[in-house]
């Protein structure tokens, strides 16, 4: 396990991160060292963020992998199954597993396809309406604590340099 602490005064004594599985040189330069603190801060902020989601799930009976999908259901009901796999990045046959989960949950049902029989396409039950109220209002108490100290112009900021980054990660 490799810490990496700046010393100067652009980071502060607290600024402490492991790189496991990073491989630093002794000329590994301050700014490719503060650019791998932002991406293992992305991260751990991103881990951090669905765990205490998960915790704030649980008294709903909802698992991270069932809130994934009704989340995506719900801005894009009747979604084939294999879109939504896609979507979602796992396989197909462990979509399958969760929707029929869901389906056995009364959270989701699925239908074929109006045009093609053979392709079933997955819609929220009226059961699952609810608990995405539920959910969104979680949300944004989550979202008040997270961001608790941001001004309304350092909350732009930050969703303008994430919006930036996710553009410059996806695929040309």
């Amino acid at each position: 396990m490799a810490l990496i602490e700046k010393t100067d005064d652009s980071w502060s004594n607290e600024d402490k991160f492991d790189l496991t599985e990073i491989f630093v040189t002794p000329d590994t330069s301050s700014a490719d060292l503060q650019d791998l603190k932002i991406g293992f801060l992305i991260h751990d902020v991103s881990r951090l963020r669905r765990i205490a989601f998960d915790h704030l799930m649980k008294p709903l009976g909802i698992t991270r992998a069932q809130w994934w999908v009704i989340a995506h259901l719900s801005r894009d009901d009747g979604m084939v199954q294999t879109e939504l796999a896609e979507l979602l990045d796992i396989g197909k046959a462990a979509l399958g597993g969760m929707v029929d989960r869901l389906e056995a949950g009364g959270w989701v049902h699925r239908r074929p396809d109006a045009l093609d029989r053979r392709i079933k396409r997955v819609f929220l039950a009226p059961a699952a309406h609810e608990v995405i109220r539920k959910m969104q209002a979680v949300e944004q108490q989550q979202n008040r604590d997270m961001l608790k100290g941001f001004s309304r112009e350092s909350r732009a900021y930050l969703a303008d340099m994430l919006a930036r980054l996710r553009r410059n990660l996806q695929p040309e």
